[in-house]
């Protein structure tokens, strides 16, 4: 598996959660959103919280009549310390998208998770 860590089976991380791993001195997270794989740095970027093992939510957008929606159910992690909430898909945050979370490589490979770092 060259140029890959092995993270976990890809059948033991279901759908909706997520599993946290230290590789070479960096917490990394990889996150299932439904049946979709992404990894995130397990550090905030406000003040170093653990912010992967926080509240996974949603956040409110607007329709196209100008109403608000829940949206994005599962898709955005909050860091627990301070709130700092951040896209799993990008590692974004919502309100300054000059904040970001470093985002990795997800491999899935012989029924194995791998990162690619």
């Amino acid at each position: 598996m060259d140029g890959k860590t092995f993270v976990i089976e890809a059948d033991e991380l279901p759908p909706d959660d997520r599993v946290i791993v230290e590789i070479d001195g960096r917490e990394i997270a990889v996150f299932n959103v439904n049946g979709e794989l992404y990894a995130l740095a397990n550090y905030c970027v406000h003040q170093g919280g653990p912010v992967c093992e926080g509240l996974l939510s949603g956040t409110v957008g607007v329709d196209d009549d100008l109403d608000l929606v829940y949206e994005k159910e599962g898709e955005i992690v909050s860091c627990p310390w301070h709130g700092w909430e951040f896209e799993i898909r990008t590692g974004e945050h919502l309100a300054d998208p000059n904040y970001r979370l470093p985002t990795y490589e997800v491999v899935v490979e012989n029924g194995g998770i791998y990162l690619r770092l």
